[in-house]
């Protein structure tokens, strides 16, 4: 279950930005999170909640923002949607695809006072 540890990765950057830019509470954050990245986000979402219990961000509330995943397809020489890794081309059925987008994970956005 590495959502917990994502979520403490999470934690650590908002302490960190709050010492830098000077704010006290997280009351929203909003990530982005890839297709491919391999993130169980209900799973996510509960260890978030648990990790921010007491924190800067104890109250905040987690926003998603899907992102698709991409890759160039090498057979019909076009950038397609590939829902995980390993599928086919959904244009020409073709297995060489090599993934262009939808691995990332980061923050987006948060909402400070």
């Amino acid at each position: 279950m590495h959502e917990l540890s994502l979520c403490e990765g999470i934690l650590q950057i908002l302490e960190d930005s709050a010492k830098a830019q000077g704010f006290t509470t997280v009351k929203s954050v909003w990530l982005e999170i890839g297709a491919l990245a391999g993130v169980e986000q209900s799973a996510l979402e509960f260890n978030f909640d648990i990790v921010t219990k007491g924190s800067l961000a104890s109250n905040a509330t987690l926003n998603i923002i899907n992102v698709p995943g991409t890759a160039w397809c090498m057979q019909c020489a076009d950038t397609v949607e590939v829902s995980q890794r390993f599928d086919a081309c959904p244009q020409c059925s073709s297995y060489q695809l090599q993934v262009t987008g939808g691995e990332e994970m980061k923050i987006k956005e948060l909402e400070v006072e």
